[in-house]
């Protein structure tokens, strides 16, 4: 019989399966198989019986039910200013959330040890889950990312990441494993969990101090040959020849379309803006000004995401990051672009939405990706099998 322990979770988990008939008839396993894998899953608190539940007002006898209260896991956006942080329990569910600030382009020296102290704290306060241990950590990071070795590997505007190991820092919080993805594949990890349901072929877009792209084929994220996939806040265009990018070369499409470059234009100006999340705001309240930027920003971007439109034909774009937060008027300078110049055929279905989980998006994407490894049947299995076996009873 082939159907592991691991493989009985996920369907139980998936909704697919909530009693051991379920599982009989969808594995076609013996009863005793059934019950035997059931038992190790419910003795290692993975899964709660009806028979328990049943006393106190629950599901009847029989049924099974996914424990979400057995673990936690931890997650932690880290962006060019500022990192977000969360506690999420196994079922997606968030317990608490954190946030801090930091100079843009910090290094890692800088900005891990507040990371650690905020996880600290939000460990502290999970909801009654006190006893219930990390199983893993996801991490989004800025650039392009290697997902086996769990580093950057070229962040031009983010000095001093690429090769740089996170582990010892997360040590210092859970001995759990690390799962680290590009920012903007994590906020299409996150569309998995929404707009996925209904559009299984999804560009997200994150508009925020920079420009990036995740990519949904089948319901599935696609990161390319090295995970940098999507990376088009540094596509050279003509309308940015010759100006200087944070990344060293110049003529990006982030030099007038990126966060970082309206913040300048809007400071040049005379107004009294740090961040992106500034003008956004500002637009949002109605200044003129602040509008056009971001209309015009969404028309630069529009050019090029045109492009990736006529090679993909998703059915839908989304869009997130901090100027989704202004998103009827930076969305009209999208669609301006990509109606022009996309294929007719292209765009003919095409949708625009925006994010689903918002601000929210990074944390619910890295929580998403340490979920699905952790609770993988492989990795559940594995669980299993490092545990010490129950002891012998009088007369067994």
């Amino acid at each position: 019989m082939t159907d592991s322990a691991g493989e009985v979770l996920d369907l139980v988990r998936s909704g697919r399966a909530a009693t051991r008939s379920d599982l009989r008839r969808l594995t076609g396993m013996s009863r005793t198989a059934v019950v035997s894998r059931v038992t190790a899953l419910a003795d290692a608190g993975l899964l709660l019986l009806g028979e328990e539940l049943a006393s106190t007002g629950g599901r009847p006898p029989g049924s099974l039910v996914f424990n979400a209260s057995a673990g936690v896991v931890l997650a932690a956006a880290i962006g060019r200013s500022r990192s977000q942080l969360a506690v999420f329990d196994l079922a997606g569910a968030q317990l608490s959330e954190s946030a801090v600030d930091h100079e843009i382009g910090a290094g890692p020296d800088a900005v891990m040890p507040p990371v650690v102290d905020h996880l600290r704290a939000l460990l502290a306060d999970r909801h009654g889950l006190v006893d219930a241990p990390v199983l893993g950590i996801g991490v989004s990071l800025p650039g392009t990312v290697d997902p086996v070795r769990g580093v950057s590997i070229d962040s031009p505007v983010m000095g001093g990441w690429d090769g740089a190991d996170l582990a010892p820092y997360f040590a210092e919080v859970a001995a759990a494993g690390i799962f680290v993805g590009n920012d903007a594949d994590v906020l299409a990890r996150s569309e998995r969990l929404g707009h996925a349901a209904t559009h299984r072929d999804l560009v997200v877009v994150k508009a925020s101090t920079g420009l990036g792209l995740g990519i949904l084929a089948e319901g599935r994220v696609v990161s390319g040959h090295l995970g940098a996939a999507g990376e088009i806040g540094h596509t050279k265009v003509d309308a940015a020849s010759g100006k200087p990018c944070r990344c060293g070369d110049t003529g990006c499409l982030e030099t007038i379309a990126g966060g970082w470059s309206l913040v300048a234009r809007m400071a040049e100006a005379g107004h009294p803006v740090d961040h992106v999340r500034d003008v956004v705001a500002l637009a949002v309240a109605g200044d003129p000004e602040a509008k056009a930027l971001l209309r015009e920003s969404g028309r630069r971007l529009g050019e090029v995401l045109a492009v990736a439109i006529n090679l993909l034909n998703p059915q839908a774009v989304v869009v997130g990051g901090d100027m989704a937060a202004a998103f009827d008027v930076y969305t009209a300078g999208v669609r301006e672009s990509v109606y022009a110049r996309a294929s007719a055929l292209a765009t003919r279905d095409l949708q625009f939405l925006p994010s689903t989980y918002g601000e929210r998006a990074g944390l619910v994407g890295c929580a998403a990706m340490a979920l699905d490894q952790v609770l993988s049947p492989a990795a559940v299995d594995a669980r299993l099998s490092a545990r010490p076996a129950p002891a012998a009873t009088v007369g067994s």
